[in-house]
């Protein structure tokens, strides 16, 4: 429960100093701005704006995740309402949300194009997706930091080994069947920043921003980094800046 609620904490802060400021100059943070975040998790980025008084709501698969979530706004007595399932077979009405927050949950998705377009259906006409993701390329970008092997979980680039000697490693390492299933899942669902471009252009969405960090905000809260966004020059070649870019932010509306 101390890991979950640092997690939360951690979330909270650089929602706090990074994502609100960020997202504010899109849309409305008041009252009236309806907010859902897809893969909540304990619902640490949706705090920041329940306490401006946004009605915020959170979905992720995971029910722990979600009863955690419960928890911790209850304790810090705030608003939200928080559900446990699949986005697209909750009970939400289309074209109702002003922002939607998908953070570090697209990497994780088979069906990038049809998840995309489902958020489009939950959007408001002139609401804003917010969409955050490592580029498969850049040094963790296997999330192999959740190995509980100690040296794996701190060796960058070997997720771009083959698969077969990919499995193989994970496997003398002692990793379990269901990591190991999870990690070649990812391996497999990977994002790039030009896959990503291109699914924008093909589920016709308008990218009103894009932002590729070289540290990413949240390494602030977990490593006391400064965040950095990568050297424009790298951020312009293709194929290259995905090794460099451990969050790739961007803002998305759809086409009217």
């Amino acid at each position: 429960m101390e890991d979950r609620r640092k997690y939360f904490d951690n979330l909270v802060r650089t929602s706090e100093k990074y994502f609100v400021p960020y997202l504010s100059g899109y849309t409305g943070t008041g009252a009236d701005t309806k907010i859902l975040e897809i893969g909540c998790g304990e619902g640490g980025n949706l705090l920041p704006f329940a306490r401006m008084g946004c009605d915020v709501t959170g979905v992720d698969l995971s029910e722990s995740k979600i009863e955690h979530a419960i928890r911790f706004f209850r304790e810090e007595r705030s608003n939200g309402t928080f559900l446990a399932c699949d986005i697209f077979k909750a009970d939400l009405p289309e074209c109702s949300f002003d922002m939607i927050i998908c953070h570090d949950v697209i990497e994780h998705i088979a069906d990038k194009a049809g998840f995309l377009s489902g958020i489009q259906r939950l959007l408001k006409p002139e609401g804003i997706a917010f969409i955050a993701f490592p580029a498969w390329q850049m040094p963790f970008g296997g999330h192999q930091q959740m190995c509980r092997n100690k040296r794996l979980s701190r060796l960058p680039f070997f997720h771009l080994l083959p698969a077969p000697w990919y499995r193989r490693i994970l496997t003398k390492a002692g990793e379990s069947p269901e990591a190991i299933k999870e990690f070649m899942e990812i391996k497999r669902t990977g994002t790039t920043v030009e896959l990503f471009e291109k699914l924008i252009r093909e589920t016709g969405l308008i990218r009103l921003d894009r932002h590729l960090y070289f540290i990413n905000p949240h390494y602030e809260a977990k490593f006391g980094l400064k965040p950095r966004t990568l050297n424009p020059v790298i951020s312009a070649i293709p194929w290259l800046r995905n090794f460099f870019s451990t969050s790739c932010f961007y803002i998305l509306k759809k086409m009217q």
